[in-house]
């Protein structure tokens, strides 16, 4: 594997125990270059393997739609990797807390992490690099290019940012090697309680499961082979209509690591598929995706006013006194109850699928600012909004989407309007005819 893929943030002094990898973004097995630097290390060391994973009781916005998804994967997990000969375990608490105590318990040789931009993780790692004995290295098993590579600052536009990837690209869209069984012995341990672990968890249990997303890992890969084989075709001509289904439908997958973004682009490369089709999905994979992550991890105010470009807020700030024609409070937009049914369609599908089409996503956001006090209010309420409903929530695509319809992130100034001032603006009718979606406007 290419070792820019990792980094070493500590030193630490070895212990005699197994090799631990802290998994948190990429819950998968297969194609995950974090697991494979652990299980070289181990193998190089004659020692066991164990993947360790926290769960805290409560993240961000998450319901229990979001932690069902996960636990039913790394359930799925718990298997593949037993029959790997490679040790799981779940440990419920305050992430850097039971992870310190695990690693003490386990007397591990050194403890392998995977990448992740948002604050939350950010502050899981901090805290736990100030207690952690044993010498710790993170591999960035997420994106295809690591953040730390691919740009050492936060990048102004995907035209800043798209040379410098693609130069990057080659050197990293290498092949994954077959995840071998484990030569050295598995760590015995008491079975995982799964229903101890629901039980333990702080979340809003009224968003529930959805129907049309299997989570797992085999459930991921299936999805794949059925975008490539029915729906990349048409993807550069159709995919901004919601009708045609010509959307990819991974971003729950990739969210939470059960689909490696690598193992997609080299699958969509070889396809054999309309070649403006794939060019339009890798854009988006690759450069839109990645961009996201350098835009968390180098601004650490992502998901409010504060983070956005200066140009946007300046415009928002000078329209910040504007007539409003229509006012919403947030329960009302959160129950769809707007005078526009586009937007309320947009809401109704965010809030019952756990999922909203990408060109939908950007309208539902933009008329969020178009209908609210302030922008500060406008960024809060779609950030909850976003992270309560959707599986791909609490995500740096999420948070740039918002910022990108908001405050003009990654996007350029157009002509001035009310309340946008000069942020991109969409309307319902031109909406309307992009995505399919034909209502009467009121």
């Amino acid at each position: 594997m290419n070792l820019q893929r990792v980094r070493k943030l500590s030193e630490g002094r070895e212990g005699g125990g197994p090799v631990v990898y802290w998994m948190s973004r990429d819950q998968r097995c297969r194609d995950n270059w974090a697991l494979e630097f652990a299980r070289e290390e181990a193998s190089k060391r004659k020692a066991p393997l164990e993947v360790a994973f926290c769960l805290a009781p409560s993240f961000l916005q998450a319901a229990w739609r979001q932690y069902h998804f996960m636990l039913e994967g790394l359930r799925e997990l718990e298997a593949d990797l037993l029959r790997l000969n490679i040790s799981f375990a779940v440990l419920a608490g305050d992430p850097p807390l039971v992870l310190n105590r695990h690693v003490r318990e386990r007397d591990a040789r050194l403890l392998v992490t995977d990448f992740d931009p948002l604050r939350p993780k950010q502050a899981w790692l901090e805290k736990a690099l100030r207690s952690l004995p044993v010498p710790v290295f993170q591999v960035d098993a997420h994106n295809v290019v690591p953040c730390w590579v691919a740009s050492d600052r936060r990048e102004f536009s995907a035209r800043t940012f798209r040379p410098r990837l693609q130069r990057l690209l080659p050197g990293f869209l290498d092949r994954f090697p077959t995840m071998r069984r484990h030569p050295f012995g598995r760590l015995e341990g008491p079975l995982i309680d799964w229903k101890k672990l629901e039980g333990g968890l702080r979340v809003d249990r009224s968003v529930g499961p959805v129907a049309s997303f299997k989570p797992g890992e085999k459930a991921a890969r299936r999805a794949l082979r059925d975008f490539i084989e029915n729906r990349l075709e048409c993807y550069a001509t159709r995919a901004s209509r919601v009708e045609d289904g010509a959307r990819s439908r991974l971003s729950p997958y990739l969210h939470f690591g059960q689909l490696s973004a690598q193992r997609v682009a080299l699958e969509v490369s070889a396809s054999g598929a309309d070649a403006a089709s794939c060019r339009a999905f890798l854009e988006e994979l690759l450069v839109r995706k990645e961009l996201s992550d350098n835009f968390c991890f180098h601004e650490p105010a992502y998901d409010s006013f504060y983070g956005l470009p200066p140009w946007g807020k300046r415009t928002l700030n000078e329209h910040r006194r504007d007539p409003r024609p229509y006012l919403y409070a947030a329960d009302r937009l959160e129950k769809a109850g707007t005078h526009d049914p586009l937007w309320n369609a947009a809401q109704r599908m965010l809030a019952e699928e756990g999922y909203l089409h990408g060109h939908l996503r950007m309208y539902w956001a933009k008329k969020i600012l178009e209908w609210s006090p302030s922008p500060e209010e406008a960024m809060e309420t779609a950030v909850r909004l976003n992270d309560r409903y959707l599986l791909d929530g609490r995500d740096p695509n999420g948070y740039a989407g918002i910022a990108w319809s908001i405050g003009g992130l990654h996007d350029r100034p157009f002509r001035e309007r009310p309340i946008f001032g000069k942020v991109r603006y969409m309307g319902f009718q031109g909406t309307s005819r992009k995505t399919g979606l034909v209502f009467q406007a009121r």
